[in-house]
């Protein structure tokens, strides 16, 4: 299991133990995940990274590809990793947090069309 399959893991465990105490094979649904999550990491790293600028330098360079990855991973980490909301969490969520929230998923469907 790669490093997302254990974060997303981890993730269940605690937010959703519901949820992760009924699957039937964790391990193999994490590994299965965490495999679907670094392809989506890779891909989306390079649309956000986009082509190389003319005068990058190579420090500037790794800056925008640490950028682009760290961007793709919180992506993919919101939208794939995350365990799965019930209807109780809804009602517990502050109205604050959840303009918060909405306005990041409204962030995140741009970001889908780049």
């Amino acid at each position: 299991m790669n490093k997302y399959g254990r974060q997303a893991q981890e993730a269940w465990k605690t937010a959703s133990p519901t949820h992760y105490s009924q699957m039937q094979d964790p391990e193999d649904f994490f590994t299965k995940l965490g495999e679907q999550a670094q392809e989506q990491v890779i891909e989306l790293q390079r649309k956000l990274a986009g082509p190389d600028p003319a005068g990058e330098s190579y420090l500037e360079k790794v800056g925008r590809l640490n950028a682009a990855r760290n961007q793709a991973e919180e992506i993919v980490r919101y939208d794939l990793l995350s365990p799965p909301e019930t209807e109780d969490e809804d009602e517990n969520v502050n109205p604050g947090l959840q303009q918060y929230l909405d306005s990041m998923a409204e962030a995140e469907d741009l970001r889908q069309q780049l």
